[in-house]
């Protein structure tokens, strides 16, 4: 079979896709990434075809940094947050448009379309275009459910996410509607997720069940066309791993910190900030620089700086482990076994943090808040031996990224056969 795999954003939200694109290929299918330029090298290196999708997605990634941290700490700030607004608009809409391009010439004579959270809407109406089965591959339930925040009453929550469906298509209904214009389609009358669901689309959930109690009881009408895999990762080796790992063996566990491939500001005040509250807890750290070039950043003893490390193998290693909040990462950290601490800079991130604090396996904080001060007190909170304890007996309940591959290939082939057989 003919397959088209598209995904948008940075490398952590591309990577599920290329995971299940890797075994798809595997079995004998003709596979085709559909992803962001700057991403076509990753998903190559990976033994895949890479197409470009849309524009570079790093200055987007950096634009809602700046504008999340913008609204969480300036929210008076009207005029610079229209100003960001207005931009992400212009970026959009340009980025839609190439999407379509690419899509209607690689998705031309596919048996299947699958597509990543980030600007599903467009792959959706192109899949409408040509009649082609579509499955969508969320790492996040995004989804209205009433599970998302655990201190407010599911119809409360069910409903704040069904009004967010809506404000987000009429956010980008011009957009969307010069999309469908273009492939002569009607013009959508409602939310992308209400018609996805109504076409029958299959919508593989990416992350642990364990991590959202009570999610699979509230979808059960939904229960074949939303399964759960678990999280998808590469755990694939990197040329930092060795010199990674004999530096942790030489003294203490450390404690790992990752911000993922979205840049974080001030590199070397983070930087002295995670050094003076581990040199006061007397702690090692570890830190990947992920997105971020921390090149020219000062080492000690007590803290060494590496690059791309294999998460699969190294944070079992760990006493804990701080990163940006993205599934991913929180996957990992719960396969490992090892407390959490999440500094989320994007609006997705603080739900993981939440499930993290009320699974007792880990705590969250805004990025842009976070000081030596707070930050010395978030690990003291994590390393308490109640938290490793039950991240321990957490780990055996998640899913190993091999079967997690295997599962959502299965679920791809059986719908593709079953819709165009």
């Amino acid at each position: 079979m003919k397959l088209v795999l598209a995904s948008y954003g940075g490398r952590g939200d591309v990577e599920p896709a290329v995971v299940v694109g890797r075994e798809l290929q595997r079995r004998g299918h003709e596979v085709s990434m559909a992803v962001p330029p700057n991403l076509v090298g990753f998903v190559e290196s990976a033994g895949l075809t890479g197409d470009a999708y849309g524009l570079d997605s790093n200055p987007i990634l950096d634009l809602q940094r700046e504008y999340f941290t913008c609204y969480s700490r300036t929210p008076w700030k009207v005029k610079e947050l229209r100003r960001m607004s207005r931009e992400t608009e212009r970026f959009a809409a340009e980025c839609w448009a190439q999407m379509t391009k690419t899509l209607t010439s690689v998705a031309d004579g596919a048996d299947l379309l699958l597509t990543g959270l980030i600007f599903e809407q467009p792959a959706a109406n192109v899949a409408e275009y040509f009649d082609l089965p579509l499955v969508t591959l969320h790492y996040f339930p995004v989804r209205a459910h009433g599970q998302l925040l655990p201190f407010v009453p599911a119809p409360l929550g069910r409903k704040a996410m069904a009004v967010n469906d809506w404000l987000a298509w009429r956010g980008t209904k011009k957009d969307e509607d010069a999309q469908r214009r273009e492939l002569g389609l009607p013009a959508a009358t409602r939310p992308a997720p209400q018609r996805i669901a109504d076409r029958g689309s299959l919508e593989i959930q990416a992350y642990d069940q364990v991590c959202f109690p009570g999610l699979a009881v509230e979808w059960a009408r939904w229960a074949d066309q939303r399964p759960f895999v678990g999280g998808l990762a590469m755990a694939s080796p990197t040329d930092a791993d060795d010199d990674a790992a004999s530096w942790v063996r030489q003294g203490t566990p450390p404690i790992f910190f990752g911000f993922g491939s979205v840049p974080i500001g001030s590199p070397a005040e983070t930087i002295a900030m995670i050094s003076a509250a581990c040199a006061q807890l007397g702690e090692r750290a570890l830190i990947g620089a992920g997105g971020t070039d921390l090149s020219g950043a000062p080492q000690s003893e007590h803290v060494k700086v590496v690059g791309q490390v294999n998460y699969a193998t190294l944070f079992p290693l760990c006493r804990a482990v701080v990163h940006h909040g993205g599934a991913g990462t929180l996957a990992a950290c719960l396969r490992a076994g090892v407390p959490q601490l999440v500094l989320w800079t994007l609006p997705d991130q603080p739900f993981f943090a939440a499930q993290l604090k009320r699974m007792k396996v880990g705590a969250g904080r805004r990025f842009s808040a976070t000081t030596a001060k707070t930050l010395v007190a978030d690990l003291r909170r994590i390393l308490a031996p109640e938290y490793l304890t039950r991240a321990r007996e957490l780990a055996p309940q998640i899913t190993m990224p091999a079967h997690s591959a295997v599962a959502a290939a299965d679920l791809v082939e059986d719908f593709a056969r079953r819709r165009r057989g």
